[in-house]
């Protein structure tokens, strides 16, 4: 068993790690299009720099020119700095129609010194409600840090800066819970006004005097089957995501995370679920 001292500074190599192994991601101008916010969202430095902000009036918002079935994702985010209470940025996958999978990381606002909250979701045939949540342990509007998803068909996995934060693995044999396995998804990212619920239930307003709210993406680095066919990226030595589970250093460094860091689990709240939690909470 590793003390807590030595697995930070695993972290902390994990996130130098992850920052020089994705700074050479793709172009904005070449991988997605801007497509909601009337001018609000834009790329900047030859395509390397992707802005999205917030005012009263609108947020704004992109998506992959590409959809994927599986595969490896990472941004590179830095958040919205200062009072940033009520809003709310985004980097996630998602199919389309009421039936859609999804998974999303959220980024929910503070007030100026208060941490943010990273929301963690995974839809099903357009059943969500799973939601873990997080602090960072590192000021996310400092500087640029690496946010991943893996999704293959054993599991998903959530990393922050390489460092696993969350494992959500397909139970659907032994459950019958839906796991996404069959639709192709966008990358997508967006800076949208959430006041109603976002910071703390509600309870702080987003501060429209201090916008425009910006979030900057660079180093988007998206690897994984795009021509829909799940076989194709699970030929040996085609894809090493497809097979990618966690060793035992990363499990560890997982549960150091979840103790640590993790503020809500809808998979420990029996006020939410008082006949029980969902079949797939007993099975992880």
């Amino acid at each position: 068993m590793m003390g807590n001292g030595t697995i930070f500074q695993l972290i902390l190599c994990s996130a130098l790690l992850a920052g020089l192994a994705r700074a050479a991601a793709g172009n904005f101008y070449q991988d997605v299009d801007i497509t909601w916010g009337d001018g609000r969202g834009r790329i900047l430095g030859n395509g390397n720099l992707l802005t999205l902000s917030l005012d009263r009036a609108s947020g704004s918002g992109f998506q992959s020119k590409s959809q994927y079935l599986y595969g490896r994702f990472d941004m590179q985010i830095k958040l919205v700095p200062g009072n940033s209470a009520g809003t709310v940025a985004t980097f996630y996958l998602s199919s389309q129609g009421s039936a859609h999978d999804e998974i999303d990381f959220e980024f929910l606002g503070n007030a100026s010194g208060e941490p943010y909250t990273v929301h963690t979701n995974v839809y099903s045939q357009g059943k969500g409600g799973r939601e873990q949540q997080f602090r960072m342990w590192f000021d996310p509007t400092a500087d640029f840090h690496t946010y991943s998803v893996l999704w293959n068909p054993t599991h998903i996995l959530f990393y922050v800066d390489g460092t696993p934060i969350r494992e959500h693995r397909n139970r659907e044999t032994a459950t019958g819970v839906a796991f996404p396995r069959s639709q192709p998804m966008r990358v997508y990212a967006s800076m949208w006004d959430a006041e109603e619920w976002a910071t703390q239930g509600g309870r702080v307003r987003t501060d429209w005097a201090a916008a425009p709210f910006v979030a900057t993406y660079r180093a988007l680095a998206a690897t994984g089957c795009t021509s829909g066919d799940a076989a194709a990226c699970a030929r040996p030595g085609g894809s090493p995501w497809m097979y990618q589970e966690l060793d035992s250093t990363a499990q560890e460094r997982l549960r150091w995370v979840q103790s640590n860091y993790m503020i809500y689990n809808y998979c420990a709240d029996t006020w939410r679920f008082p006949q029980g939690v969902p079949p797939e909470c007993t099975a992880q």
